[in-house]
């Protein structure tokens, strides 16, 4: 069976969605790395998890959708999206409009995250 790295990406966005934390940590091999400017870029899926719950412990409502998902290779994947979600503390909004490339390995697991937003 061919690997589908859309179809992987979408379920990584869906487990995100879901606030699906077990599912997210499935999806990232040990030795992942995760680049934004945001966040900065993380190394090894114990500081990417830690990295999610902070980022969902202050926008626990985050609502995301993808406007694309493509292949750009067989094991990578583009998904262009926006979000909008709520900071629990402040209560100010925050609204992203953005594009990231998931590279997955021979598993089937996430090995890179590179995420861009764009200016709004």
């Amino acid at each position: 069976m061919t690997f589908d790295a859309v179809a992987a990406a979408r379920a990584f966005h869906d487990a995100i969605n879901a606030l699906d934390f077990a599912t997210i940590d499935a999806f990232f091999a040990e030795d992942a790395v995760y680049g934004s400017v945001k966040v900065g870029q993380l190394s090894g899926k114990a500081e990417i998890m830690a990295a999610f719950r902070r980022y969902f412990d202050t926008y626990p409502d985050q609502v995301a959708v993808d406007e694309l998902t493509e292949a750009v290779s067989p094991m990578a994947a583009r998904a262009v999206w926006r979000l909008k979600a709520t900071n629990a503390q402040t209560g100010e909004p925050l609204v992203r409009f953005g594009e990231e490339t998931i590279t997955f390995n021979d598993e089937g697991q996430i090995i890179s995250v590179d995420v861009t937003d764009y200016k709004v």
